[in-house]
């Protein structure tokens, strides 16, 4: 395999800066003329937005439980093609993830035998950042914690004092960043506004050229190249190119959580991947199957419920029996109706029985398995999948056991739930799947498309 230069930038906890630090260094690095295929450790779909803002190269995701581990040197490899160097974002702090550590940085980054820099928020803080550099760098010596990067620093002399602190326990700077409001993205309730809504192409510029002022690129990017051999571990096995189909992906403002190698597996496996808006079109386009991911169908749900010749059409489609795989906010897009923030109620397509309602507390965040309950899209009943949940909205009746579609456990606490529903050939649920995951539900919900185009072929006197 191709050794490519790379490099984990990770961080002691959420909002220590990661995001805006590893969007700034693929702009300024780009600037310099590199090629930097950028990724993100964990199920994220916002953060590589800016990524691919940053970098013009589509960002792509790194899990080991949504994939198996021993597929992400392949991924890398493949995904790192015509590049110089792949840059890796963590999660959350460099230790956390699933129960046991599944899908850590820390993990990702030993499976990756990647060098790793700790971003540090060293607001309020003096000699404690070198102890707190100390302590991640020994937790687990197999991690090559090679240096930090310093965020929210008040002064030259704050920043003197911890690079001091730091030297005497043998521990690099490669950058030192100021305290500066101007280097921040906007949030919301889910985390980042997404790239679809926000296209700050200057902000993204101006992040690049701070960082190329307060961090050592040539340091860093000999850092990257330092990185030892990259193993293959387990190549993903598909019948390629096996069955002919179209699928019609959702994708605006509303509907944007997908992740790049995921729609990849169902190209490789035949299907012609067409996309489509909910919000600003009037109909679907001709199709055998349709994905309506995860996104933020809430913040939209005026337009989404005023565009009723889409709904009308989508419903129309789900009672002929077309495939539909619903993820997340398009489960709640499939549904009778959802009740923003403001507690005001919105039609949606209808096509699944139940309404579902935005609230101020996060119902779900985690790695769950999740068990078919029915032979469905995704496959037979008593199949386990693995996969992701991550949302304030809730349904207003829960899913009642003998109507579940999924029975879900989650990973941290092995609780188990009925979830998501099946009617007709709809498939909808609170599930984010990545398919290169799954490969047999991804063959599974491609063959059924694919048997759809055949019989309505047949109903039309085509085939």
């Amino acid at each position: 395999m191709r050794n490519i230069p790379r490099l984990v930038v990770a961080a002691t906890q959420s909002g220590a800066g990661k995001t805006t630090i590893v969007t700034g260094l693929l702009a300024a690095l780009r600037q310099q003329g590199w090629q930097v295929q950028s990724f993100k450790a964990g199920p994220d779909y916002i953060d590589p937005g800016y990524h691919a803002l940053a970098s013009g190269r589509p960002a792509h995701n790194l899990d080991s439980w949504l994939t198996d581990k021993a597929l992400l040197p392949d991924i890398l490899q493949e995904e790192t093609q015509g590049a110089d160097m792949a840059l890796i974002e963590g999660v959350m702090g460099l230790y956390d993830g699933g129960r046991q550590g599944i899908s850590s940085t820390a993990e990702i980054a030993k499976v990756l035998h990647a060098p790793v820099l700790l971003v540090i928020d060293a607001k309020s803080m003096g000699a404690s950042a070198a102890a707190i550099a100390q302590g991640f760098r020994d937790y687990d010596k197999d991690v090559n914690l090679a240096g930090v990067i310093l965020n929210r620093l008040g002064s030259d002399t704050h920043e003197a004092m911890i690079r001091e602190a730091l030297d005497k326990i043998n521990i690099p700077v490669y950058g030192a960043l100021r305290r500066d409001d101007s280097l921040h993205l906007p949030e919301r309730h889910l985390g980042l506004v997404p790239v679809k809504e926000n296209r700050e192409r200057e902000l993204i510029g101006h992040f690049g050229e701070v960082i190329a002022q307060r961090i050592d690129l040539e340091k860093l990017t000999a850092l990257a190249e330092s990185a030892g051999p990259l193993l293959s571990g387990a190549p993903l096995q598909l019948n390629e190119c096996r069955y002919k189909c179209r699928i019609g992906v959702a994708k605006d403002e509303a509907f944007s959580f997908y992740y790049p190698a995921s729609l990849k597996v169902l190209r490789r496996l035949g299907a012609e991947i067409v996309t489509f808006s909910p919000l600003h079109d009037a109909q679907v386009p001709a199709v055998d199957g349709l994905l309506i991911g995860g996104g933020f169908p809430e913040m939209f749900a005026a337009r989404l419920a005023a565009n009723e010749a889409m709904r009308q059409d989508i419903y129309r489609l789900a009672q002929s029996g077309l495939p539909i795989l619903a993820e997340c906010g398009g489960y709640m897009y499939m549904m009778e109706s959802l009740t923003d923030f403001e507690g005001r109620s919105h039609a949606m397509v209808g096509a699944l029985p139940g309404r579902t309602e935005m609230t101020a507390k996060l119902q779900m965040v985690g790695y769950v398995e999740a068990e078919l309950a029915v032979d469905s899209l995704l496959g037979s009943k008593g199949e386990k999948l693995r996969g992701h949940e991550f949302h304030f909205s809730k349904e207003q009746v829960p899913v009642a056991a003998e109507q579940a579609a999924f029975t879900f456990r989650k990973l941290r606490n092995n609780a188990a739930y009925p979830a998501g529903k099946w009617l007709k050939n709809v498939l909808g649920s609170y599930l984010h799947l990545h398919f290169a995951g799954c490969p047999k539900a991804a063959e599974s919900f491609v063959s059924k498309c694919a048997a759809y185009r055949q019989k309505r072929g047949q109903a039309d006197g085509k085939v």
